[in-house]
C-alpha cells in the first residue's frame, strides 16, 4: 500500500516532538478518520522558519505527511512555506494511496494555521 518513502519517513520521521519556544502553532484535524497534526514554528524577525516539529496522532500517511511537510518548510520565508501545496507532499513522499490524499492536504493546512497564528497573535502582540 505504501512506497519505500512514505515508510521510511514514517519509520523515522524528522523534526518531531513539541517545541516549547515555538512562536507559531497550528492544529488541525480530520473528524472522519481521527487524524490530528500540530505543527510549531519558530519564525525570526525576516519572518523565516528556523525551526519546525510537529506532533501527530495517526496512520502511517498522517506522519510521514507531517515529517516530509516540516522539512520542506524549514529554511523558507513564510511566503514561501504559504505556496507549498498538498500536491508538493505527495510528490516528496514519490505518491500516497487514494484514500490518504487527505494526510497531505493536512500537512499543507497545518502549516498555513501555524502561520495564520503567527501573524494574528505573535507578530500583532510584538507591535
Amino acid at each position: 500500500m505504501y512506497n519505500e518513502r512514505v515508510l521510511k519517513e514514517f519509520a523515522n520521521p524528522q523534526n518531531v516532538g513539541e517545541m516549547k519556544d515555538a512562536n507559531a502553532v497550528g492544529t488541525v484535524g480530520n473528524a472522519t478518520c481521527g487524524d490530528i497534526m500540530k505543527i510549531f514554528l519558530k519564525i525570526n524577525e525576516n519572518d523565516v522558519i528556523e525551526d519546525v516539529s510537529f506532533q501527530t496522532f495517526g496512520c502511517t500517511a498522517a506522519i510521514a505527511t507531517s515529517s516530509v511537510a516540516t522539512a520542506m518548510v524549514k529554511g523558507k520565508t513564510i511566503e514561501e512555506a504559504l505556496k507549498i501545496t498538498n500536491r508538493q507532499v505527495i510528490d516528496e513522499l514519490g505518491g500516497l494511496p487514494a484514500q490518504k490524499i487527505h494526510c497531505s492536504v493536512l500537512a499543507e493546512e497545518a502549516i498555513k494555521e501555524a502561520i495564520n497564528n503567527y501573524l494574528t497573535e505573535y507578530k500583532k502582540n510584538k507591535k
